[in-house]
């Protein structure tokens, strides 16, 4: 038999380790199937999304997947339900597509992610070198420097990634700034490559004029001029994200609100999650230190979150309650 001290020192061991044992346990999750976030290729997204797992899997319990895929594709998921979350959602980039997958109620707007911008671009050692380049109407006139080396005779710009949103908005605005006749339009095949060629391009000081958009570690690694375009135009800039645009009209890009969508059937059994997704917002100067931690660091989308995790719980810390606070950290 026990002694009762013993008895009792033993039943209040056994007390606190269940007890213990039950608090770091996470919650069953909301929904018994793995949650589907969409995976597209820019650093930005690949953080974000390895930030919210993470905070899921560890604080809520669920299991998750990413599914690779890109801009316009990720959209049509997200209606089907193929996907339950595209975290970063660039809307200028996608205004016509958006509006018309909103309507039809398969999907949901729920939290404002950062304020991006977007822009055509040169070295500021170009613009040092061309002192009238200024606007992008003034790029027939300069062709010559730009000249792409599988068509000599015209310049090259350098558009958005091949199937991404802001490829139909650079392709639209570059033939409303009548362009064809002096310029090839180069979409690459990959957000990768882009970036390649444009880092190698900028180290060999060679003159370039390209699509960009930030918060990025190029955008904030290079020495950039942007380039003017003409005023801002509502309903110009509209035709410009719509794949059909007859007509395209130049505009400015405005100011690019980046928010969180989900699939309106996966914000009904998720209630939970949808609330936290709802809460992420990161103020664009803290994702500015974040993308170029990622860039000096050379580390992964999944060591870069951690790092942000571990770094800036003042600020996630706001977008879950307590009790998931508490396993989020536990298991940093």
């Amino acid at each position: 038999m026990f002694h009762p001290v013993c008895k009792t020192v033993a039943v209040a061991a056994v007390l606190f380790a269940c007890a213990t044992g039950a608090q770091a346990a996470a919650p069953a999750c909301e929904i018994d199937r793995p949650v589907n976030f969409g995976g597209m290729n820019w650093e930005s997204n690949l953080v974000v999304v390895e930030i919210e797992r993470f905070i899921m899997e560890k604080g809520y319990g669920c299991k998750t997947e990413v599914l690779p895929t890109e801009t316009l594709p990720a959209l049509a998921a997200l209606q089907r339900g193929d996907l339950d979350i595209n975290s970063e959602i660039w809307l200028n980039s996608v205004a016509d597509p958006w509006d018309k997958a909103e309507k039809t109620g398969k999907v949901k707007r729920i939290g404002e992610l950062f304020m991006g911008g977007e822009g055509w671009f040169v070295p500021r050692y170009t613009a040092e070198r061309l002192k009238d380049l200024r606007s992008a109407a003034d790029l027939p006139k300069f062709k010559d420097a730009f000249a792409d080396p599988e068509e000599p005779s015209k310049g090259r710009f350098y558009g958005c990634p091949a199937g991404w949103g802001c490829e139909v908005t650079s392709a639209n605005l570059f033939h409303a700034l009548k362009l064809d006749d002096t310029y090839t339009l180069y979409s690459p095949g990959t957000g990768a490559a882009q970036k390649a060629a444009l880092m190698s391009a900028y180290k060999r000081k060679q003159d370039v004029v390209f699509y960009y958009w930030y918060p990025t570690p190029l955008v904030g690694a290079m020495d950039l001029v942007k380039l003017e375009l003409p005023p801002y135009d509502a309903a110009a800039h509209k035709c410009l994200t719509a794949p059909g645009c007859s007509d395209p009209k130049p505009s400015a890009y405005p100011e690019n609100p980046v928010f969180t969508a989900v699939n309106t059937r996966f914000s009904e059994e998720a209630p939970q999650l949808t609330a936290f997704l709802s809460k992420v917002t990161i103020p664009r100067e803290l994702m500015d230190k974040t993308l170029a931690h990622m860039e000096e660091s050379g580390d992964e989308a999944v060591d870069v979150a951690r790092w942000f995790l571990t770094q800036q719980d003042a600020v996630w810390t706001k977008w879950v309650d307590a009790n998931v606070a508490q396993r989020v950290k536990a298991a940093l």
